[in-house]
Formats: C-alpha cells, structure tokens, sequence
C-alpha cells in the first residue's frame, strides 16, 4: 500500500512540475505578449476540453460500478429471500413434526384427558 501512496505522490509531482515547466517556457519564449497570450488561451481551452473529456469517463465508469452494485445487490437480495423462504418452510415442516408427535404423545396418554 505504501508503495501505491509513493507513486501516487511521484506522479502527482511530475505533473506539477510538468505544468511549472511548460509556464515557464511559455513566459520566457521569445514571443510577443499577445502570441503568448493567445497560446495560453488555446492551452487553457485544450486543458478545459480534456478536463472534461475525464470527468465524463470518470461518471461513466462511477455509473458503469454503480449498476453493477446494485445488480451484485439484487442478485444477494433475490438469493437471501430464497433461503429465507427455505428456512421457514424447513421450520414449518418441522413444527408441524413437533406437533404431531405430542398430538400422538397426548393420544397415547389421552385417557387422562378424556375424563377430564
């Protein structure tokens, strides 16, 4: 996990410095203010673009996860009710055994309750 942490860092540092290096080239060309000015501007408009190019594929892959969990969620939801109603009909099965044998438990000793 460590590992993953530093690379993490690593490369948020190299775009960082990165983005440092390309400002500071651009501000130090040799160019007029307002070819740098516009540069910047198609830059900014590029870097706009792209932003928003990875938040639309980070929503549909945050979707995409999302309906499997809820399908992952279904599917358990769907397997539980079935064993529940699996226990209950194994307990009703075996009530209905319990009751038998003191029906026939009482029978058997039903002479007592007879002349009650």
């Amino acid at each position: 996990m460590s590992d993953r942490d530093d690379f993490g860092a690593f490369l948020v540092g190299f775009l960082v410095g990165g983005l440092t290096g390309a400002i500071v080239a651009l501000l130090f060309a040799p160019q007029s203010g307002e070819e740098t000015r516009a540069l910047i501007k198609e830059r900014g408009i590029e870097l706009r673009d792209k932003a928003a190019q990875t938040a639309e594929e980070a929503l549909a892959r945050a979707e995409a996860a999302a309906a499997e969990a809820r399908a992952r969620a279904e599917e358990l939801t769907r397997e539980v009710r079935t064993r529940g109603e699996e226990l209950a009909r194994e307990v009703r099965s075996r009530g209905k055994g319990v009751v038998e044998a003191a029906k026939k438990s009482s029978k058997s000793s039903g002479t007592s309750e007879a002349k009650v």
